[in-house]
């Protein structure tokens, strides 16, 4: 008996189809708008603000990660173990204030300029990258690290060689979250005066002017789903082959 043979690839043509009516949609919606014509006569605008967005971004991100993820390592050690429920709920309990809070909070002590905006995302950008860099960590086997002692590592030869590895993947996806969830909030920076494509969104709403608004708003979108794509490809690059996880 020979098995029906299905066709192959009619799900994704499909849904490429509905892709393409999708974007031309969204294309004819924001040429309405006036979106393409402000960026055609913009572009040294738009280009400058976007820079500036990054800056706050990359910058932010880069402070974030370099004390999240030894923050998270300290509390997996000895001690300190006894206290990360509590800090971790600190930190949870933070993470729901409001960012145009935080944005302003952080105004009250540092005034007005980028370095405003920078530490309220660095400190709203904490919480995803220590509490999974924790549960990374605390995720290894234990039968791993036994395996590893076994063998005559001692605790740093453990963390980096056996621990780290198997836990990157998990810190991975908390820098991601950050990093993708300061891409909007670094929005709000116009606010505090620290630049980026904020600036053109809350002139639009001033203004009324949906040019504007999607001028600002579109290339943050963009900018979201960039990182998103890039920290996907990094953590194919950097996760070894061998772990794997659903």
């Amino acid at each position: 008996m020979i098995d029906e043979v299905k066709p192959a690839g009619v799900g994704e043509r499909m849904w490429m189809w509905i892709g393409i009516a999708v974007a031309f949609a969204g294309g004819a919606f924001v040429q309405q708008m006036g979106f393409f014509d402000f960026v055609r006569n913009n572009p040294g605008e738009i280009w400058k603000l976007l820079l500036e967005h990054i800056y706050l971004v990359g910058v932010s991100s880069a402070i974030a990660i370099s004390i999240g993820v030894p923050t998270g390592i300290l509390l997996t050690r000895g001690f300190m173990r006894r206290y990360r429920d509590g800090i971790l709920n600190i930190l949870g309990i933070s993470q729901t204030v409001p960012s145009l809070a935080v944005i302003a909070l952080s105004m009250t002590y540092i005034g007005i300029g980028p370095n405003t905006a920078i530490f309220a995302l660095v400190i709203y950008g904490l919480l995803p990258i220590i509490r999974n860099s924790v549960a990374g960590l605390a995720g290894v086997d234990p039968v791993i690290l036994d395996a590893g002692r076994g063998m005559g590592m001692n605790s740093r030869q453990l963390l980096f060689k056996v621990e780290l590895p198997n836990a990157m993947y998990i810190i991975l996806t908390g820098i991601r979250t950050s990093t993708v969830i300061n891409v909007g909030t670094a929005a709000m920076s116009f606010l505090v005066g620290g630049g980026g494509l904020g600036d053109l969104i809350f002139t639009g709403i001033a203004m009324v002017d949906p040019a504007y608004m999607l001028a600002g708003a579109i290339p943050t979108a963009c900018l979201a789903i960039f990182m998103n794509w890039a920290f996907g490809r990094v953590e194919k690059w950097i996760v070894s082959p061998g772990l794997v996880y659903h």
